[in-house]
């Protein structure tokens, strides 16, 4: 494998986290607003989610020796949505 082929490769693992993080940061508020001055930013939260979505998604890689199995994604979504709510203090409200 060449150079290229891991950063392709590097690139299609990272992806679904960051894409899953940037939307749920923006989109997120909607439904949960922010309970407190504590609460964390836009920029701090997305951070978060793509921290944990890219450990659910290693966590994926190691337990199943693969990528893209459908449980894994339905783990980052779910340890993403956790994130999101713990961030924004979600249960104050």
């Amino acid at each position: 494998m060449d150079a290229l082929d891991l950063l392709l490769h590097t690139g299609a693992f990272v992806a679904p986290a960051v894409v899953v993080a940037l939307l749920l940061a923006p989109l997120g508020r909607l439904c949960l607003p922010a309970r407190g001055p504590q609460a964390l930013g836009w920029g701090r939260q997305a951070l978060l989610d793509t921290v944990v979505g890219l450990l659910v998604l290693g966590g994926g890689l190691l337990l199943w020796g693969r990528d893209g199995k459908m449980a894994t994604y339905a783990a980052l979504v779910l340890c993403c949505a956790t994130a999101h709510w713990l961030g924004q203090r979600g249960w104050r409200g």
